[in-house]
């Protein structure tokens, strides 16, 4: 139930005033995101690869209605790439296609992702989209496919609890496609996601079947040593090693498993978001896990 209202809090304009207005210390924000800056995302990428772990960037927005702001947010990421690359520095882009004009104009959207994948291309990495609710799915996968025409190694983000997330799989399980398995973090009505905890992560099992058994690159988003466990078992069964599938897991959440993964020899990338646009992911972060609410409250605070 809390999480549902989290959620539900993530898309409202005045909860968003409202949160937004506190005087949140350093100490909440920085938690979840790397900072506000190009200069702090690079940063942080520099601390993570020092660290034996890799990164994807995410700069934050989402489901921007102006065509200005679409356009700037495309250009904040070629600036990022431009900077990693000066910097010797190499990480992925995580890109939501509702920030660069997907409610727009979809060829707005698959514009702006062009320029993004050339610059991190040109910076010798790659870009994955992150898939957003379930009214964006078929557009982000039109999308995906035209980018693939000129960048094949181009990502997508699938979430476990949609209805439909196994025959997407099946099509996209094929030789060099990559795809994040996530388990979702949208409020979605039960005609189209999977509602309770356990049904979402029997789906995630599901789902993880269908992509380890395929020819694809899994990337495995999940801090939950259960499905990391069950990970380990269907690599065994399919044959796969270091190298052929990853792990994922977010910015500032269990850093102690995501080093211990790296130092037994998984690729983690670590989901690194920055930006002033802080509401919506964070508010995410909170639904997900009790936990994070906690620190949260413990932080405001003071403790």
């Amino acid at each position: 139930m809390l999480g549902q209202l989290l959620l539900a809090a993530s898309r409202s304009r005045l909860v968003r005033r409202s949160v937004s207005g506190l005087p949140l210390t350093r100490k909440v924000v920085d938690r979840f995101v790397a900072g506000e800056t190009t200069h702090d995302a690079v940063a942080a990428v520099r601390r993570l690869t020092a660290a034996g772990l890799s990164a994807t960037v995410d700069h934050l927005g989402e489901e921007t209605r102006d065509s200005a702001q679409a356009a700037a947010t495309a250009k904040a990421y070629v600036a990022l790439m431009d900077a990693l690359r000066e910097a010797g520095l190499r990480a992925e882009a995580s890109v939501k296609l509702s920030a660069v004009g997907q409610a727009i104009d979809e060829k707005m959207a698959l514009e702006h992702a062009r320029e993004i994948c050339a610059a991190a291309h040109a910076a010798g990495s790659m870009v994955t989209l992150d898939m957003e609710d379930h009214t964006t799915v078929d557009s982000t996968l039109e999308v995906l496919r035209a980018l693939r025409e000129d960048f094949p190694a181009t990502g997508v983000a699938i979430q476990a609890y949609l209805h439909r997330t196994p025959g997407d799989l099946r099509d996209l399980a094929v030789e060099g496609s990559r795809v994040r398995l996530v388990k979702g973090a949208y409020r979605e009505p039960a005609s189209v996601a999977h509602q309770s905890r356990t049904d979402v992560d029997r789906a995630y099992v599901r789902c993880l079947r269908i992509l380890m058994a395929g020819k694809g690159y899994p990337m495995v988003a999940t801090h939950d040593d259960r499905i990391i466990s069950i990970t380990e078992l269907l690599a065994d069964r399919f044959g796969r090693t270091f190298g052929d599938y990853e792990y994922q897991m977010l910015y500032g959440i269990r850093t102690d498993r995501q080093e211990e993964l790296a130092a037994a020899g998984h690729t983690v990338r670590v989901y690194v978001p920055y930006g002033d646009d802080w509401y919506g992911y964070f508010m995410r972060r909170l639904a997900e896990r009790p936990a994070n609410v906690a620190f949260f409250l413990r932080a405001l605070g003071g403790k």
